[in-house]
């Protein structure tokens, strides 16, 4: 493997200045289409083989070694969020009510950052490099679009990698974690239909408020009391909507909530026990329900000798001190449906260097330690070198 792991200063400030141009201007899942625009340009210019609109938006680059070796996917989400940002900066966002909040456009920063390092030193490179650029990973399913597209066999993909920064970790320490590492995430739709009527004369309705209440309160025994207690697991409810003021009983309720599992078979028995509690209750006051159970991303389980193998290619390039092992995260990512299909490592990266930039994804305040960046070009450039002729 060549020396390029130290990240050249005017490559560090292009890497920075494409994160806050991508930062200025976020586009939410499946509309990527001027991030989509600078990321084939950057590559064509570089000498990248691109294959554009995968997935409707996705960008695809391509690099063959001149000895032989496996293939391998180093993978950047792209997509921003639906939410306004509330950080003042010479590269906040320009479009109301959308900002990247996560992260993604260091990620694809990053990762332009180590395709020009790539490019730069070809002649050393064995097997074959896929850099992909994808959309739609913030509740879309991006990465699934793109399997089912039959991306991975169209170019033969062997091994994949990816990585998300992570604003609850210091900046610059890599957590890698084998098997689950980030949980399922499934949503449930509901409306409870009760019979309206005046708030003074509840005997002659039937109250969806009241069953909606119920059901909240019930739901919290499926984790409680059903599900093993060292088996993580969460049923949230984050939205109810009913009634419209002080002295009606409104005709139905609507709710909205996420489940989260980290077990595949504590996952699939979820549906069932949530609609059981809400038969149980509607039944008893005499209300109807819709139920919809949506199932969205798997858990995201790094295989065991991959992540052995990253972690030690993490620890050869920024020392021991640097990479720890991860805690859980109860959130979810559709990196989960590479992972699924062929052999992967998902890691964190640390972006946080003060208050400012500890606030959680999600958030509008979110923002990230750009030192940060420069772990992540590098990180990525070691594994694109390594990994073709060196991974299990």
């Amino acid at each position: 493997m060549p020396t390029v792991l130290d990240v050249p200063q005017r490559l560090l400030d292009d890497v920075i200045a494409v994160r806050r141009d991508l930062h200025a201007h976020p586009e939410l899942a499946f509309e990527e289409v001027r991030t989509a625009g600078i990321v084939a340009e950057r590559l064509r210019a570089l000498g990248y083989e691109v294959y554009d609109k995968i997935a409707v938006t996705g960008v695809l680059g391509v690099m063959h070694g001149k000895r032989p070796g496996k293939t391998v996917m180093l993978r950047a989400d792209m997509d921003a969020l639906p939410l306004p940002e509330e950080v003042e900066s010479s590269y906040s966002s320009t479009i109301t009510g959308k900002m990247h909040a996560c992260g993604h456009d260091g990620h694809v920063a990053m990762l332009l950052g180590a395709a020009e390092l790539i490019a730069a030193h070809r002649a050393d490179l064995a097997g074959t490099v896929v850099l992909c650029f994808q959309p739609a990973e913030e509740g879309k399913g991006g990465a699934r679009a793109m399997v089912a597209e039959g991306m991975l066999e169209r170019f033969g993909i062997e091994r994949a990698y990816g990585l998300h920064l992570y604003s609850q970790l210091a900046t610059g320490v890599l957590g890698f974690r084998e098997g689950p590492f980030y949980a399922s995430s499934d949503s449930i739709e509901i409306t409870i239909h009760g019979h309206g009527g005046h708030g003074a004369a509840p005997h002659l309705s039937i109250d969806p408020i009241l069953v909606a209440s119920e059901f909240v309160t019930s739901l919290q025994k499926v984790v409680s009391r059903q599900i093993d207690p060292l088996e993580p697991a969460v049923v949230t409810i984050g939205s109810i909507h009913g009634g419209t003021t002080h002295n009606v009983i409104p005709s139905s309720v609507g709710m909205l909530g996420t489940v989260r599992a980290f077990n595949a078979s504590v996952r699939e028995k979820m549906a069932e026990r949530i609609e059981n509690v809400l038969r149980g209750v509607c039944a008893t006051s005499g209300a109807r329900y819709d139920f919809e159970y949506l199932w969205r991303y798997p858990v995201t389980s790094n295989d065991a000798e991959q992540t052995a193998y990253a972690r030690a290619v993490a620890e050869r390039t920024f020392g021991d001190e640097r990479v720890i092992l991860s805690e859980k995260h109860m959130g979810a990512e559709d990196f989960s449906f590479f992972a699924e299909r062929v052999p992967a490592c998902y890691f964190v990266v640390g972006c946080r260097g003060d208050d400012r930039t500890g606030f959680p994804h999600h958030h509008g305040k979110f923002d990230i330690d750009e030192a940060a960046l420069a772990t992540g070009v590098r990180m990525m450039t070691a594994l694109a070198f390594d990994a073709p002729s060196n991974a299990p």
